[in-house]
């Protein structure tokens, strides 16, 4: 027992559970815009089972370490890239994450004047899908981080517990505030923009330094926190488009 708890273990739980919640803050962005095209009464169950199946394949990836190791063993070679099955997910992951920010950009400053005649009705269902394809994506990223931080197997999943508890806590906060916010939601595409990109890249084996990357993230979000308090009383905010009437 002392050696489950010993302060090497307890400080891996308390960090890990730190960097997993870093990490799922791009997950939770992207749950919150995907259920934001959902009417009102189903976007905050479309976030809890989103973080829910989030907890859930984290947990069967952990459960699944040598899986995980033989991701990284090269399946065959294209000149100098060794390509292996986690650079094929990284890559894959990065390119819908980078079409899906760039085509609710598009809907939402270009994308219409007739909203209800060009875009299809989205669905619980093709939302929850969508939430599944990336949640692979985050989560092996998110899995690859704790097992590089943690050698015991119950240090790793509690901090993947813990971190998914305070996502789900946070979520609805974070979801009405970049819903009441435009630029931030435009932000937050940015930043899943700039996730995919750096996916791609680390699917090609180009490794960017996540800490330059949430920086950028937290400098942009820093200045716009100051640009939003100078002109709170100062303009009435730019209105996007939305699917549904979210007053309703």
């Amino acid at each position: 027992m002392e050696t489950i708890f010993s302060v090497e273990n307890l400080l891996a739980l308390v960090t890990l559970t730190v960097m997993e919640i870093v990490l799922g803050v791009d997950n939770i962005n992207f749950i919150s815009i995907l259920a934001s095209k959902l009417p009102l009464h189903q976007q905050r169950p479309a976030r809890q089972i989103g973080l829910s199946l989030a907890l859930i394949t984290r947990l069967l990836l952990l459960l699944s370490i040598s899986w995980i190791a033989g991701l990284t063993q090269p399946l065959f070679e294209l000149g100098p890239w060794h390509v292996t099955g986690r650079s094929l997910i990284l890559l894959g992951g990065g390119l819908f994450l980078i079409y899906k920010a760039t085509t609710e950009i598009h809907e939402k400053l270009e994308g219409a004047e007739h909203t209800e005649k060009a875009v299809a009705v989205t669905t619980m269902q093709a939302v929850i899908m969508q939430i599944i394809l990336i949640d692979i994506v985050f989560s092996l990223d998110s899995v690859i981080t704790a097992v590089g931080m943690a050698n015991t197997l119950w240090v790793m999943m509690t901090a993947v517990v813990l971190a998914v508890g305070v996502m789900l806590f946070l979520a609805e906060g974070i979801a009405k505030f970049v819903g009441d916010h435009p630029t931030i939601k435009m932000l937050a595409l940015s930043f899943l923009l700039l996730i995919g990109f750096s996916l791609v890249a680390e699917g090609f084996e180009l490794h960017i330094p996540k800490g330059y990357i949430y920086f950028a993230m937290g400098f942009s979000v820093m200045v716009e926190m100051l640009n939003l308090r100078v002109a709170a009383k100062a303009r009435q905010p730019v209105k996007l488009h939305q699917r549904y009437d979210t007053t309703k």
